[in-house]
């Protein structure tokens, strides 16, 4: 796959949205450039605002919009959509003209009475008094405009004017800059940082000699307070590492401590506080008759101080601090690349580890957790039955990793690709954010699931990494099976609530949320003892008519209750993320009709299909772990016994485990024998151990 064809795919993808949903053919374009821009940690959310409109000879227009809370960067989006494979171009004037609409816009919002003139209910209602109650707390304005126009090679940078004082940041994201991204290994931007720009010798180091390796170098240096708020002020919060910027923004409040030193004691801050670490690519380091200096890093991201490197950027923005006497102690890693899983899983230990001494669970680093593995696993095996008339059958493929089902795509032939296309369609892909989203949604937490992706994932994965200690065999096929069910449930509001009559626009997600998650609990209530079959969804591949009849009308009830002019938050988006919103909604009153009891199943039978899938997993666990023993050599387990014994980590049962491992192939070790042994070898990693 090259740009054009990811360009032409793209734009089908958007119209055939468009076709099914109702909704016009720019909105689908505009949502899916932006779940692209969430997937790639561009912006943390998206929510579809269109509006535009005029005063005097000033035009000016809004299509999504989405405030990052931990940086309090407002991210405003535009469109610049045709919609047409002909090839056009965005010029450097055509692209200011559309940013001062945009710029315009946060001047009419903030400073007219154009929230008297929108209607009260409405998605753009929802934005203007956001604009409006943020505007003391708003760091940045970002503004985007996404286009499936070419951009003009003459466009280098275009400078937008403050907006009250604060700065506005523009961006132009066409559809061959979304391609790169998304094709990169990463999977993301990349943040390549040349510290001369900031200080010109660069940031002072020392080398840890001793702790260089093929893997890695690291570095100790002092990186001065301004120059790291420098930085802050120009990446915000996608300087952290995902970890590091989740923990912060879900659990942590800005520390008045570090506050405190800034502000009162400047001097004593080198050595009141742990200062920062960080990771990077490509690190260039000079060395003058003055020392080593760090010039360039490409992939910096803070792993542990994100709350030092936040609070002191604060300090100067909010308390017009002096940060000439800070300085901050830095540790850098170096990375050397391998391949992209062996430098990811390197970071995410680092910072695992760089963490340990805050009240980070396991949970925070759950995107390494070995749920996503499995659910990959089950995803690449298990074909789903055909359906609509098909004469074959599909799988549902999981994204353990970003961007991995367009990756799986780049190397292959016209031919191979659409044999691909056919086995895994785009509607049955599963990211790990939609896993997390159907699955806390019928767990009865739509009001968590309406703060947004990365909140979201946060909480289910506290939920989960709980789980899966007690019992992680519950997590097996039958699990993977009902998130796909539940997904087709999803899909079909996604597809017929723009379609009816009621519908005003606006808010679709949540009430999607509502709507399943009240069903659920009705069907607690209603029909005790049973629950909704999501294996028959499942192996039909599609939502029964009568249960898809009950979710659309439960839907309408749902859209009006969240939008009732009576409710305690003005701002709907706001008043979806809060409890007494699903209290509202939970004490609605509907019956369910009598028919649904076809589709349900007793709890009995439930608890005998869960026990028995649950038993295929435990079996399935105890092979893999044979499997993943036998692939290291005699040799291989014999070094890892020397080290695990010079290191104390040998048990008196790993001892047996280990002399039969030590006979590979002659002898094999049990399922029960290859746990414990796969368990030492990363106990054995963990202190150092390397295979």
């Amino acid at each position: 796959m090259d740009s054009q064809e990811f360009k032409k795919d793209f734009l089908e993808s958007a119209k055939a949205a468009a076709s099914v949903t109702g909704e016009g053919s720019c909105a689908s374009f505009v949502e899916n450039m932006a779940q692209y821009l969430i997937d790639t940690e561009v912006i943390p959310e998206f929510y579809p605002s269109f509006y535009k409109g005029q005063k005097g000879s000033h035009k000016y227009r809004v299509d999504g919009y989405v405030l990052d809370e931990f940086d309090y960067t407002m991210n405003l989006i535009v469109a610049d959509y045709v919609g047409i494979e002909e090839n056009r171009t965005l010029t450097n004037t055509s692209a200011k003209t559309m940013f001062k609409q945009l710029r315009y816009f946060i001047d009419i919002a903030t400073n007219t009475d154009l929230y008297k003139e929108i209607e009260i209910s409405t998605p753009c209602s929802d934005l203007v008094d956001m604009l409006r109650s943020t505007r003391d707390k708003v760091r940045k304005y970002r503004l985007f405009i996404f286009t499936d126009a070419d951009m003009s090679s003459a466009i280098k940078t275009i400078d937008i004017e403050d907006c009250n004082g604060i700065p506005v940041e523009g961006q132009i994201w066409d559809i061959e800059r979304l391609f790169r991204v998304c094709c990169s290994e990463q999977g993301r931007q990349v943040i390549e940082i040349d510290f001369t720009e900031y200080c010109e010798s660069g940031i002072p180091c020392l080398e840890a000699s001793s702790a260089v390796t093929d893997q890695y170098s690291s570095y100790l240096g002092v990186i001065p307070g301004k120059v790291l708020a420098d930085i802050y002020d120009k990446y915000g919060s996608k300087l952290l590492e995902g970890n590091v910027r989740s923990f912060l923004s879900t659990k942590v409040a800005v520390n008045k401590k570090i506050r405190a030193t800034i502000l009162n004691s400047p001097e004593m801050f080198f050595a009141f506080n742990n200062g920062i670490s960080a990771t990077a690519m490509d690190v260039q380091i000079e060395s003058t008759n003055q020392g080593k200096f760090i010039k360039f890093a490409r992939d910096f991201q803070i792993i542990n101080g994100g709350q030092t490197t936040a609070s002191i950027s604060n300090a100067r923005y909010k308390d017009k601090a002096l940060l000439d006497n800070i300085y901050v102690q830095m540790k850098l890693t170096a990375i050397d690349e391998t391949t992209q899983e062996e430098t990811d899983e390197l970071i995410r230990n680092i910072s695992r580890s760089s963490n340990s001494q805050n009240k980070v669970s396991d949970a925070d680093f759950f995107a390494s957790h070995p749920f996503h593995r499995r659910m990959e696993q089950i995803s690449r095996h298990m074909f789903a039955p055909a359906s609509s008339g098909a004469q074959y059958e599909t799988k549902w493929f999981y994204e353990r990793a970003r961007g991995q089902y367009l990756q799986e795509q780049m190397r292959l032939t016209p031919a191979k690709k659409k044999q691909f296309e056919l086995q895994h369609p785009k509607n049955k892909v599963i990211k790990k954010t939609d896993l997390a989203k159907v699955q806390n949604t019928w767990r009865g937490n739509p009001q968590t699931v309406s703060k947004g992706a990365q909140t979201n994932f946060a909480s289910f994965a506290e939920w989960i990494n709980d789980e899966w200690e007690k019992n992680d065999t519950q997590f097996n096929e039958r699990y993977f099976q009902a998130t796909a069910a539940l997904l087709l449930m999803f899909q079909l509001l996604e597809k017929q609530i723009p379609k009816q009559g009621w519908y005003e626009g606006g808010y679709r997600a949540n009430v999607i949320y509502y709507t399943v998650a009240l069903f659920h609990k009705l069907l607690k209530e209603q029909f005790q003892g049973m629950d909704l079959d999501l294996i028959n969804i499942w192996n039909k591949q599609e939502v029964p008519e009568i249960v898809a009849n009950i979710l659309i009308d439960i839907s309408e009830k749902v859209f009006y209750k969240i939008t009732d002019p009576n409710r305690r938050v003005i701002n709907v988006t706001q008043w979806c993320k809060r409890n007494e919103c699903w209290e509202a909604v939970k004490n609605m009153n509907y019956s369910l009709p009598r028919d649904i009891e076809n589709y349900l199943m007793t709890l009995d039978e439930v608890k005998t299909a869960e026990k028995f899938a649950k038993k295929e997993q435990r079996i399935t666990n105890d092979i893999n772990a044979q499997v993943e023993v036998v692939k290291y050599s005699a040799d291989d387990w014999k070094k890892i016994s020397e080290f695990a014994v010079n290191n104390h980590l040998v048990s008196t049962a790993d001892v047996a485990a280990l002399s039969i491992a030590c006979k590979i192939p002659s002898k094999i070790p049990n399922s029960v024998q290859s746990k414990k042994l796969l368990d030492l070898l990363e106990r054995a990693i963990q202190e150092g151990f390397k295979i």
